[in-house]
């Protein structure tokens, strides 16, 4: 079966009155959002221990372990800040909040837009923070 694109799935939204054939016609395409594989997925390879990855993301170890085990959720901003941590491109970082049904960094927003950069050139949490402040914007973490 071929995956959908998200333009012909917001079609069938539209045209098809019963959400329960919907539902029952795309059960196989929907995304997991399962949190903790979607994290060990991002981390592997990454040559940095748990302990410095907490240190870089703005997070305690207890925190992080409960993440990666899947006890806990991160919030949008606790995953952009491990994102951070990880130094992943833009383009895994939005792969990772689309993934994990949060919006993705958008640019027009100019707190999004501060994000976005940091992100794009491996500035550190603690920099996009001050530029998030610079800019009269809620930090991160």
């Amino acid at each position: 079966m071929d995956k959908k694109s998200t333009d012909n799935l917001k079609q069938e939204l539209m045209s098809d009155p019963d959400i329960d054939t919907y539902i029952k016609e795309n059960r196989y395409g929907f995304v997991d959002c399962d949190i903790s594989s979607l994290l060990l997925k991002m981390y592997e390879g990454k040559n940095i221990s748990k302990a410095e990855l907490a240190r870089r993301s703005g997070m305690s170890e207890v925190y992080l372990h409960q993440l990666f085990s899947g006890r806990r959720k991160p919030s949008r901003d606790k995953l952009l800040c491990l994102c951070v941590g990880m130094e992943l491109t833009i383009e895994e970082t939005q792969t990772a909040l689309k993934e994990a049904a949060y919006a993705e960094l958008y640019p027009r927003i100019k707190r999004e837009a501060v994000i976005y950069h940091g992100i794009v050139h491996h500035t550190s949490l603690d920099q996009i923070n001050d530029n998030l402040f610079d800019a009269n914007e809620k930090a991160l973490c």
